[in-house]
């Protein structure tokens, strides 16, 4: 931790009621700071955690959105948190609330922990260090898996959805302000695609070039081109906007589809302004 960063959290640290703010080093590089009830509820409404997931909390301090998530959700959780006395005390918290059974806490260092097959990562690290879990993240978490970061983003990787509030309790930050970053673990769209449509001018090609979960995209039908007015890609659910002419009139498409390996499954809704079709689409990668 630069010297810096603990002269601004020692600066900001404020005191509350007994317990309702504090703050701890944990590994010498991220200050532990209780994040707020509001604050937790918006990363959970985020993240929408489901009985069945398992989450994972990056610095865990006192265990508060593990626990809530096993409390409210019935989500499987483990806190990572370098701190014994930390860890003790998430423990009991687990205990006091009777979600011990759900919510586990390890001391462990946050970059040796084993992400495979976790649903949801939640965390409140400095910059630096989000920017050095980040390829941890879209290695090891399957797509659709979402991330969720308390005020912090991940340099060129933009967020799916961001939103801000004011929490004046907040002990740290600039004027009570709280920014809510959500990812989803991007599914690889990248390479060249076929598809072919009866009725809608036979075979499509669509070439993909992808950064993160931006995608740009190119698609023509039987070699002529067409215009792709929109893209978007939201783990592995893919939408594809695209004009021109069909049978010498121009219609819209909008195709969607889960992408899963090399092959799109969904549907392409086919219009020309006054009527629309809805059909069974599929798409192969070329390997």
């Amino acid at each position: 931790m630069k010297l810096a960063h603990w002269l601004m959290f020692a600066a900001c640290a404020v005191a509350g009621k007994a317990g309702a703010q504090s703050w701890a080093w944990d590994d010498g590089t991220t200050p532990f700071v209780v994040s707020p009830p509001e604050v937790v509820e918006r990363m959970l409404r985020l993240a929408e955690p489901k009985a069945a997931e398992r989450l994972v909390d990056l610095g865990s301090g006192d265990g508060r959105i593990v626990i809530e998530a096993a409390r409210r959700f019935g989500t499987r959780g483990l806190g990572v948190e370098i701190d014994p006395s930390l860890v003790a005390r998430a423990r009991e918290n687990a205990r006091r609330a009777g979600v011990e059974a759900l919510a586990h806490f390890e001391a462990r260092d946050l970059f040796e922990t084993d992400l495979r097959g976790v649903d949801i990562v939640t965390m409140y690290l400095l910059p630096d260090v989000n920017l050095k879990v980040m390829p941890r993240l879209l290695q090891d978490l399957k797509p659709g898996a979402r991330v969720v970061s308390h005020d912090y983003g991940m340099g060129a990787w933009t967020p799916d959805e961001l939103i801000e509030l004011t929490v004046p309790e907040k002990p740290v930050g600039p004027a009570g302000r709280t920014r809510i970053l959500l990812w989803l673990i991007p599914a690889n769209a990248q390479g060249d695609w076929t598809s072919d449509l009866p009725g809608a001018g036979g075979e499509w090609t669509f070439r993909i070039a992808q950064q993160y979960q931006k995608l740009e995209a190119d698609a023509q039908v039987a070699g002529r081109q067409m215009m792709v007015r929109g893209s978007r890609l939201r783990g592995e659910e893919l939408k594809l906007v695209v004009t021109g002419n069909l049978d010498g009139r121009v219609r819209n498409l909008l195709f969607r589809g889960l992408l899963r390996g090399d092959r799109i499954d969904g549907d392409v809704t086919i219009s020309d302004g006054e009527d629309s079709t809805t059909r069974p689409w599929t798409a192969t990668r070329k390997r």
